[in-house]
C-alpha cells in the first residue's frame, strides 16, 4: 500500500498546475476603449489570451466586477487554495478598507497591480488603502503589470 501512495503522490505533483486568480476591480472591463491615453487600446480579454499563451503550465483565471462585495467575496473563494492573486482593485484600491481587509484575510499571496501610474495622477490616487496588505506593488508598467505580478509569484 505504501508503494501505490508513493507513486500516486508523484503522478500528482507531476500534474499539478500553478493557479493564479486575476482579479479587476470598477471600470477595468473596458480597457481598450476607456481613455487610450491612459490605459492603451488592448482589450483585457486580448491581454489574458496573451497571459496563457505564455504560460502555458499556469492555471490562469480572471474576474472582473464594478462590485465592491464580490470582489472581497471572490478573494475569499481563492484566497485559500489557489498560488496567487493578482489584483487591480481600480477606483477601490483608494478607498476599500474592507477589500484590504479581505486580503489581510487570505493566505494566498497578493500582487497589486495599476495600469497607470498612480503617483503621477491625481493626489487622491496617491494613496492605496489595499497595497500595505498585499506582497508587491507594481504601478505604471501598463498591461506588462499583469505579466511582472505573475512573474514575481513565481518565485
Amino acid at each position: 500500500m505504501l508503494l501505490f501512495e508513493i507513486f500516486y503522490n508523484i503522478a500528482t505533483l507531476q500534474h499539478y498546475m500553478m493557479k493564479i486568480q486575476i482579479i479587476n476591480g470598477p471600470n477595468l472591463n473596458l480597457l481598450g476603449v476607456r481613455e487610450p491615453s491612459i490605459y492603451g487600446n488592448t482589450s483585457i480579454e486580448d491581454y489574458i489570451k496573451e497571459l496563457r499563451t505564455a504560460y502555458p503550465d499556469i492555471e490562469i483565471e480572471y474576474y472582473q466586477s464594478n462590485v465592491e462585495g464580490e470582489i472581497i467575496n471572490k478573494l475569499h473563494v481563492v484566497g485559500f487554495s489557489y498560488d496567487g492573486v493578482v489584483l487591480n482593485a481600480g477606483g477601490y484600491t483608494h478607498t476599500s478598507v474592507a477589500i484590504a481587509d479581505a486580503i489581510a484575510a487570505i493566505k494566498t499571496p497578493v500582487v497589486e497591480v495599476h495600469i497607470s501610474n498612480i503617483y503621477a495622477r491625481e493626489e487622491y490616487r496617491h494613496v492605496s488603502l489595499t497595497g500595505k496588505n498585499c506582497q508587491g506593488v507594481l504601478t505604471g508598467f501598463g498591461m506588462k503589470g499583469y505579466r511582472l505580478a505573475i512573474e514575481s509569484l513565481l518565485v
